[in-house]
């Protein structure tokens, strides 16, 4: 399982490119050394705590988005999560989430042909 510092860093890397910033921008915008960004996206290093609001600032989320990262969990962690929710849903809206999924698989199956 990956380290709190490798999940933030993929975070961080995740939210820079989708504001369409380089490394570079972000170093500056942050007030940080861009080598250092590097090492943050990388997972060897960690944001000074001050830090930590100049990079929610600069990508426009909160200090709380910074560590959304559940979404890098592993294949099984994931399956797992979701088997636990499905488990406590009730009838309808499993027939719904059914639903969802079977639009999804018709989407994909569209998009290959």
């Amino acid at each position: 399982m990956s380290s709190l510092k490798e999940k933030f860093g993929k975070r961080i890397k995740e939210l820079r490119k989708a504001k369409g910033y380089t490394q570079e921008e972000i170093a500056e915008l942050v007030n940080i050394e861009p080598p250092n960004i590097s090492k943050i996206e990388s997972g060897t290093h960690f944001p000074q705590p001050e830090n930590l609001e100049k990079f929610a600032h600069s990508l426009n989320v909160s200090i709380k988005d910074l560590f959304d990262f559940e979404h890098f969990d592993t294949k099984t962690i994931l399956l797992n999560k979701i088997n636990n929710f499905l488990n406590e849903t009730e009838t309808r809206d499993l027939e719904f989430i059914y639903k969802i999924i079977t639009s999804l698989e018709t989407y994909k199956q569209a998009k290959k042909g």
